[in-house]
């Protein structure tokens, strides 16, 4: 058994595209080398760098966590320009606990694919952990994980409850607990889907809503960061759920939650009311959103 680590930098396309490849190749190996040191502090081991992130493996999952916490808050504290100015560098990680095999120094498993699908879904200055970590934690690291549902992970036929790690005290209040709720299928709902000079409605035996660019979607959204089919709604096993299958990703927030669920071909429950924003995060101008409502 061990505990498994992936941890991405976020928009390394971007400063590659800014400092070039030698300048910016420095630039990442020079701070992977930093954030293995930090992780080894912790009880990890780099089972390898991955270019523009970390496969780190620990023997616990409380320490797993803690190296993560340390790594964000370290560079929230003290943050690192890529070219000295514009935006800080900022990661992503994904942790999973599980079988894992090693053959000649690399590490495989079920626990590495979902640790490395957890850090892709997840936004920027995230940690998504699954159920597994959490129960092995101490009660006071367990208060720090606040579920964001069930999600279907590429590759995998079941759902998986998704946690996300509250390391920063202000966002506790951002913060909702729907997991519980979002595993007891429900017989009858609606959902409503609203985006600009279009609302649509669908029942629980309505066909799937296909939202894009193509003005054949059923909820068509011009705008270049939207994919011509960028993401498809059903009504599958008692909930409605959303598949993204875009080029960019979408962007998801539910209820309150100032942090989104990020979803990069891969799908999630949609509960309560909340806002999908299509190829882009909330914060980039004119993001293309459409919001959604779900009643009973």
């Amino acid at each position: 058994m061990a505990t498994v680590v992936f941890a991405d930098l976020v928009g390394s396309t971007g400063i590659f595209e800014r400092l070039g490849d030698e300048t910016a190749g420095r630039f990442v190996t020079q701070l992977t080398t930093a954030l293995s040191r930090s992780f080894e502090q912790h009880n990890g081991r780099v089972v390898k760098l991955l270019g523009d992130g970390l496969f780190v493996t620990f023997p616990r999952e409380s320490d797993a966590i803690a190296a993560c916490i340390g790594i964000l808050q370290r560079l929230k504290d003290t943050p690192v320009y890529p070219d000295g100015t514009g935006n800080p560098v900022q990661m992503q990680m994904g942790v999973e606990s599980g079988e894992v095999v090693e053959i000649q120094g690399d590490c495989y498993g079920d626990a590495v694919n979902c640790a490395a699908r957890l850090a892709d879904l997840a936004g920027a200055d995230q940690i998504l952990a699954t159920h597994r970590v959490r129960d092995a934690l101490a009660p006071g690291q367990q208060v720090q994980l606040r579920s964001i549902g069930p999600m279907y992970l590429r590759g995998k036929s079941e759902a998986t409850e998704v946690f996300r790690v509250q390391w920063l005290p202000e966002r506790d209040v951002d913060a909702t607990m729907m997991g519980s709720s979002m595993f007891r299928p429900t017989a009858e709902a609606q959902l409503e889907l609203t985006a600009p000079g279009r609302t649509l409605q669908l029942g629980p035996r309505g066909a799937p809503v296909t939202v894009g660019r193509a003005t054949t979607a059923a909820l068509s959204v011009n705008d270049a960061r939207v994919s011509r089919l960028h993401a498809t709604v059903e009504w599958r096993g008692g909930h409605f759920i959303l598949n993204d299958q875009s080029s960019f990703g979408t962007w998801v927030y539910v209820g309150g939650q100032g942090a989104p669920i990020v979803l990069r071909r891969s799908e999630c429950y949609l509960v309560g009311r909340g806002t999908i924003i299509l190829g882009c995060d909330r914060d980039a101008e004119s993001a293309p959103q459409i919001e959604f409502s779900v009643t009973s």
